[in-house]
């Protein structure tokens, strides 16, 4: 019977789309249990929404096998699920997604790939994304070594509410003559009023 009535709930879900946020699952009673420390509750909420797709669960489940809170922590696993929610556009599944390439948790390491959702994730204004930017373009990693376009990147994220951001950026600057400097500012400014496209 309960897997009748998971059949009907996916079938409903795919038929009539957002309408059908669960069958039961409820995202906010998730949330809710997760803040108080209540992780089966919030598995227990969230996974028939991630399975139907719903992105923001799908990145949560995500953070809980990263954490391992609820669930033992398996990075593979959050790897699954950090990508659905990516795929579909969330930011901060697209930003956790390029730190797990990036360190190589739960993947192969791999600069490429974690550029690629960094760029994503920093496009819709995601401070941490685009702090990673300017720390790879800092080390070269996946990207040719750009001194500027790391101080850029490090500028955009302080600016998107990243505080943290202008100390790293302030290294940078000590490396860098007055023109790189001039340059990086000029192009954060031009990045921020295009907001973060095509940066």
């Amino acid at each position: 019977m309960k897997n009748l009535t998971r059949t009907i709930c996916l079938t409903l879900a795919i038929l009539l789309g957002s309408l059908v946020t669960g069958c039961g699952a409820d995202f906010d009673k998730g949330l809710a249990a997760y803040e108080s420390g209540d992780f089966a509750t919030a598995l227990r909420e969230w996974r028939p929404l991630a399975e139907q797709g719903n992105a923001d669960a799908q990145f949560n489940l995500g953070v809980m096998y990263y954490k391992g809170r609820g669930v033992p922590k398996n990075y593979k696993t959050a790897v699954k699920w950090y990508t659905l929610a990516a795929e579909q556009g969330n930011a901060s599944a697209q930003f956790y997604l390029g730190l797990m390439y990036r360190r190589g948790k739960g993947v192969p390491k791999n600069y490429k790939t974690a550029l690629k959702w960094y760029t994503l994730a920093a496009e819709q204004g995601h401070a941490f994304a685009q702090f990673g930017l300017g720390i790879m373009y800092d080390h070269g990693q996946g990207v040719p070594q750009d001194p500027v376009y790391a101080h850029m990147w490090m500028q955009i994220a302080e600016a998107s509410g990243y505080e943290n951001a202008s100390k790293n950026r302030n290294i940078v600057a000590k490396q860098m003559t007055a023109t790189q400097i001039e340059k990086a500012q000029k192009l954060a400014s031009e990045c921020i009023a295009k907001k973060y496209k095509g940066c």
